[in-house]
């Protein structure tokens, strides 16, 4: 049989064809190999966001960029591996919490995580507010860090996935980012990688997520789930509502405090919830089904984690965080019961305070972002302080302001209504 050419691929997914194993595996060589030039991958990407690829075709693409580069082995570890991955929202602090409480049930867990990109924060953006505290370790010293505290967030390394390195930034810059194909396959393909032995998925919907409808957002959870399962990883999905941010705050500096307080067994009711949600699967998922993480938040261990995790990592858990030098706040329109305080006008908002990058290279300030004094459902007063905007550049605040500023904050009389944080589970 000929080798497959870039043209011909690229034709036949245009031409609404399902790709053959032979060429997909080529076509993934060939262009992390430089072989197959990016605008060669951006036209087949294009053709895959409008043409689809059905389940065996992700399956391959999703093994071909696995194949691309290297899989970490937790074999050595004494204790089974569970990981979780959420596609991302506003004030989606839950990884910095759940990865040491995990850990203190008894699991192990490597939290490969990534930074910011738009209005949904990134974890390691989040943790680098902590003074010392450090995102990139050899392979040698996330084991140590494994076999102490139990539980390490940092970022992936450069021979994992490097396929989807390649991909996910061409993606970006040709409009192909919300293909639910190659979404999927380039969670999945980081994530099996990665080697865990059960991994839970946290699957945002609503306006603050990239995922805006339950539909579009339940068929990306169903096609990694297929994924996962496939390739021998126990995977759950648990589709969350991102209609309004998460917990009461949104930002660098102010999550980690936040995240500190659910630790110290306090904190926002949602942020307590989702994180419990998700300790429970990953604890199940990985055969801990006798693991109360409920317990281990109330009685300290989660919090003694936390602390060994981030000085393991170079951090000082009693530094304080930094704190803008600028602060503006934003009062209740009227008397009556806030009932909509929309996600993606508040992730809008800290992004352009400063919390988040446009590119990947642009620096982010750790102490920029928005502090929430009411939620959906809460009763407010005309005056009273709704948001807090913090900034070191006070000449940000108009274009965060502009943000907020049409249906993203209505106050009503009528109550909205209990909202769920879980929407579903698939698995």
């Amino acid at each position: 049989m000929h080798t497959p050419d870039a043209i011909s691929v690229i034709r036949a997914k245009r031409d609404g064809q399902a790709l053959t194993p032979e060429q997909i595996d080529w076509v993934i060589d060939a262009y992390t190999r430089g072989e197959v030039a990016d605008e060669q991958m951006s036209a087949l990407a294009m053709a895959i966001l409008l043409n689809g690829m059905d389940r065996a075709e992700i399956a391959r693409w999703t093994a071909a960029m696995i194949a691309s580069g290297e899989r970490m082995d937790f074999s050595c570890l004494p204790l089974p591996t569970t990981d979780k991955h959420s596609t991302g929202g506003v004030g989606d602090k839950i990884t910095l919490p759940l990865a040491p409480l995990v850990a203190a049930c008894g699991a192990v867990v490597p939290q490969l995580s990534g930074r910011g990109l738009g209005h949904t924060g990134g974890t390691l953006d989040k943790l680098e507010a902590v003074p010392g505290w450090r995102a990139r370790l050899s392979g040698e010293e996330m084991m140590d860090v494994l076999r102490g505290p139990g539980a390490v967030i940092c970022a992936a390394g450069e021979g994992l996935a490097p396929a989807d390195r390649k991909l996910y930034a061409l993606r970006d810059v040709t409009g192909t980012v919300e293909s639910i194909p190659l979404i999927a396959s380039s969670i999945m393909s980081k994530k099996i990688a990665e080697g865990t032995g059960a991994l839970v998925l946290d699957v945002k919907v609503g306006s603050g997520a990239f995922m805006k409808t339950y539909e579009d957002a339940r068929e990306l959870a169903a096609t990694m789930v297929g994924l996962g399962t496939d390739h021998g990883v126990r995977t759950v999905a648990l589709l969350t509502d991102m209609s309004t941010p998460l917990g009461l705050t949104a930002g660098n500096g102010l999550e980690v405090r936040e995240s500190v307080e659910v630790l110290a067994g306090g904190g926002p009711a949602d942020v307590v919830e989702l994180t419990l949600a998700l300790a429970r699967e990953m604890l199940d998922a990985a055969g801990l089904t006798d693991a109360d993480p409920a317990r281990a938040l109330a009685d300290g261990s989660a919090m003694d984690r936390w602390r060994r995790m981030i000085a393991a990592q170079g951090g000082d858990p009693d530094a304080p965080l930094p704190v803008a030098r600028e602060t503006h706040t934003v009062t209740a329109p009227a008397d009556g019961v806030l009932t909509t305080l929309d996600a993606y006008a508040v992730g809008l908002a800290a992004w352009r305070l400063g919390a988040g990058r446009a590119r990947k290279e642009d620096p982010v300030q750790a102490a920029a972002g928005i502090e929430m004094h009411a939620k959906p459902g809460d009763r407010v007063s005309a005056g009273a302080p709704l948001l807090t905007l913090h900034t070191d550049t006070p000449e940000r605040f108009p274009a965060a302001l502009a943000a907020l500023e049409g249906d993203a904050i209505q106050v009503g009389q009528e109550s909205p209504g209990p909202r769920r944080t879980v929407l579903d589970r698939l698995a």
